[in-house]
């Protein structure tokens, strides 16, 4: 079996690309760039965990035009990353527009071309709580368009298994299949020393307290 798993490098989709590997799959790693501020150590960290999971292919895309796009702190620099607790409410600044269906499109191009069995994507519930394409009934959705436009023998079957999880829940998985969190990387501005103080920042060492670990990154 194979599966294509989009891998940022960061901590849920690294813990994703693990727990795919665990349930049997071969692994088709696929990253995107799309102008985000810490695009190049997302990168790297992308590729360290394909090769802990002996990938059978590292597909790197660019996804430039969201950066044309705007409308999101992490690629628009005219506006600030802000600390969590001076983000407020509602969806935050950090969403980018529609990426999530920008990404399984290639992601279900990239699936039928190989002939894969399954697409996993790292939605998780502490997202869709503001990311509005992090929802399971956007999940569901795609998964009928995926049925929909694909051969009709493809079968490719959209897994998220985390979507109903918080951070902790999923740090707790990683931990018990040994994912290599040293290698991993959440900060949404800082490519070397982790900030801290974003919101991925301050829910990724939220998740490390809750279950008692120290988290193997630096921060400021």
């Amino acid at each position: 079996m194979k599966a294509v798993c989009l891998l940022s490098g960061g901590m849920d989709s690294s813990t994703l690309a693990f727990l795919a590997k665990h349930d049997g799959y071969d692994i088709l790693a696929l990253h995107f760039t799309y102008g985000q501020r810490t695009e190049e150590k997302e990168r790297e960290c992308a590729k360290r965990i394909a090769r802990h999971l002996n990938a059978l292919e590292f597909l790197d895309v660019d996804l430039a035009y969201l950066k044309k796009v705007g409308a999101s702190s992490l690629t628009d620099q005219r506006m600030q990353v802000k600390p969590h607790n001076e983000a407020g409410e509602g969806i935050p600044e950090t969403y980018v527009p529609f990426r999530n269906a920008n990404l399984l499109s290639v992601a279900t191009s990239f699936a039928e071309a190989r002939a894969a069995d399954a697409i996993y994507i790292g939605v998780q519930a502490s997202d869709y709580s503001g990311y509005p394409d992090c929802r399971p009934e956007f999940i569901d959705a795609f998964q009928k368009v995926i049925t929909l436009g694909t051969r009709p023998d493809s079968g490719i079957e959209l897994k998220t298994p985390f979507v109903r999880l918080n951070k902790a829940e999923i740090l707790k998985i990683g931990m018990e299949l040994n994912a290599p969190y040293e290698d991993t990387w959440s900060c949404y501005s800082e490519n070397e020393i982790a900030c801290g103080i974003c919101g991925s920042c301050h829910f990724r060492r939220e998740a490390f307290r809750q279950i008692g670990i120290e988290d193997p990154i630096q921060y400021r």
